[in-house]
């Protein structure tokens, strides 16, 4: 069983959100949750294909992070992107025909679950390899200073937010992309999703340092740790983190401690994590969590609760609807997208 590190400083009340910013965070959360259910469903009776990986019980970093961006910002995600894409305004009904293969999904149903992408949402991509999406993503964040600086445009202080897990922290390509970020002050967050788990090796023995958030010393940027199952706390040292990149102030590591609910996969019978682990981290639900601030906050009532809830059932429901009735890519086209200019 993974060690439980202590709760980290930052909790929900050291945020505060106004009623129409709660009720935004919590439909987002509920689409994520939603949406990710549906897929399971939909891949177990046979209408969705290949390796899926689910984001139950991480929504709160999707949306503590994202939802603190502007619409011009980037987002990079990893092959656990689905809920980046729709934290990031991707439509339910594009991520899920993609998921089907289809024509109408946001990558042309030529990525599938691994490989989301928008370049209308400035969603940078899923990677199949972990690490893989952190260099684009330091490259889109140069372009921003290099644009601001190098060619003065002042509209060009665009913040990218990259996402990976624990078990990337351990490659090349992270310890090499916060030098550099550190190194040229550029506009990036680094969001590791600490779920304890790189599929099935424990996080305490994979790594020298467990406290990813102190690697960012090495590297003189800030590393923060939070509570990633508060959405919050975790809003709360975005909007630091997205502050300082659009000041110029540089890059900051944030290491959000959360769990998935399901296995690494959903071909994964998730056997090697033990029932109390599980147990532990679901009483901390991130959802139910919110919820019950909204409503001690009297942010909301839980007749608001419920009609965001059943509005999100009926978006998911129509958006496999919309899934199952788009076409096929045709495949005279199979060459198609592959080089830039291809539309």
């Amino acid at each position: 069983m993974a060690q439980e590190r202590t709760l980290p400083t930052f909790r929900a009340t050291d945020a505060l959100v106004t009623q129409a910013e709660g009720l935004e965070i919590y439909e987002d959360m509920v689409l994520g949750r939603y949406f990710e259910d549906k897929c399971a469903e939909m891949y177990y009776r046979g209408r969705m294909f290949g390796f899926v990986h689910l984001y139950n019980g991480q929504e709160a970093v999707s949306s503590g992070v994202i939802r603190c961006l502007r619409s011009d910002d980037y987002v990079c995600s990893t092959y656990r992107d689905h809920v980046h894409a729709l934290s990031a305004g991707v439509p339910a009904k594009n991520v899920m025909a993609e998921l089907f293969g289809k024509e109408t999904g946001c990558s042309k149903g030529r990525g599938g679950s691994m490989h989301l992408f928008s370049s209308e949402h400035n969603l940078l991509g899923g990677f199949a390899f972990i690490g893989e999406g952190i260099p684009v993503a330091l490259g889109a964040a140069f372009q921003s200073r290099y644009r601001r600086d190098a060619m003065g445009d002042a509209n060009a202080d665009q913040v990218t937010a990259c996402f990976f897990g624990d078990g990337t922290t351990n490659n090349g390509q992270f310890f090499e992309c916060l030098n550099m970020a550190s190194l040229w002050k550029l506009p990036i967050i680094f969001v590791v999703e600490n779920n304890k788990w790189a599929i099935g090796m424990a996080h305490e023995r994979a790594s020298s340092q467990t406290e990813i958030y102190k690697k960012a010393s090495v590297f003189g940027m800030p590393g923060f740790e939070v509570d990633g199952m508060d959405v919050l706390a975790v809003r709360s040292i975005a909007q630091e983190a997205v502050r300082r990149a659009r000041a110029g102030e540089g890059p900051t590591l944030i290491e959000c401690l959360t769990y998935r609910f399901r296995g690494h996969s959903l071909a994964d019978p998730d056997e090697l994590r033990s029932q109390e682990e599980k147990e532990q981290w679901l009483s901390r639900d991130p959802l139910k969590r919110f919820e019950a601030y909204l409503l001690e906050q009297n942010l909301a009532q839980e007749s608001d609760l419920k009609a965001i809830r059943d509005k999100i059932q009926t978006v998911v429901d129509e958006a496999v609807t919309f899934a199952e009735q788009s076409p096929e890519p045709d495949p005279s086209e199979l060459y198609r997208y592959i080089f830039a200019g291809d539309s």
